[in-house]
C-alpha cells in the first residue's frame, strides 16, 4: 500500500536537498503529483497475476498462443528511472486457456513495481505456468532503459533483450524457433 505522506515528505527533503525553494509557484504541489503519480506507478504492488490467470477457458487445443508486441513502463530499482519496451509472451495450452487481455494485465502487474528487467522477464513465465499450467511457457522482453540513455553511459537506443523459457520452451528447441518466428513476423 502506497503511503502519500511519506512520499510527499520525501520528495519534499528531496527537492530541498537538490537546493530548491519548496514554496516557489511551480514546486508547491509537485510533492502531492509525485506520491499520486507513485501510487500509478507502483500499482502492482499490491497485486498477484492470480487475479488475471485465475479466470481460464476449456481448451482443446494445444497449438501456441502467442500474444506480442505488449508495450510495458516499468521502474528500474536501482536508480529508480524509468525503462520500456515490448514483451512477446508464448505458451502452449494444456487444456485451458486465458482470454488475451489477461496477458497484458499480468505484465502490468510486475511492470508496475521497481523492478529489473531480468527479473521481470522470470515473473512473468513463472506466473504463466503456476496459474495456467502450460506445457510450456517463454517470455522475451526488448526494452531501453533510461538509466542507461540518460544518465552514467549515456547511450540512448540501447536495447536489453532476456527471455525466459519454461517447459517445452527449455526441450523443444523447434518450439522456440516457431516463437522467435511469429515474433518477427
Amino acid at each position: 500500500m502506497i503511503n502519500r505522506e511519506k512520499i510527499e515528505a520525501a520528495t519534499t527533503l528531496m527537492l530541498e536537498g537538490m537546493g530548491e525553494d519548496c514554496n516557489r509557484e511551480g514546486l508547491v504541489e509537485t510533492p502531492k503529483r509525485i506520491a499520486k503519480m507513485y501510487e500509478e506507478l507502483f500499482s502492482g504492488m499490491d497485486i498477484t497475476p492470480e487475479k488475471y490467470l485465475s479466470k481460464t477457458f476449456k481448451s482443446e487445443g494445444t497449438e501456441m498462443v502467442v500474444e506480442k508486441d505488449i508495450v510495458f513502463y516499468s521502474m528500474c530499482e536501482h536508480h529508480f528511472m524509468p525503462f520500456y519496451g515490448k514483451v512477446h509472451i508464448a505458451y502452449i495450452p494444456d487444456g485451458k486457456v486465458v482470454g488475451l487481455s489477461k496477458l497484458a494485465r499480468t505484465v502490468e502487474v510486475f511492470a508496475r513495481r521497481p523492478q529489473i528487467q531480468e527479473q521481470m522477464t522470470g515473473q512473468i513465465a513463472d506466473a504463466l505456468m503456476e496459474y495456467l499450467a502450460p506445457k510450456g511457457a517463454v517470455v522475451m522482453i526488448t526494452a531501453e532503459h533510461l538509466c542507461m540513455t540518460m544518465r552514467g553511459v549515456k547511450k540512448p537506443g540501447s536495447q536489453t533483450v532476456t527471455i525466459a523459457r519454461r517447459g517445452e520452451f527449455v526441450q523443444d528447441n523447434q518450439q522456440l524457433e516457431m516463437f522467435f518466428t511469429m515474433v518477427k513476423s
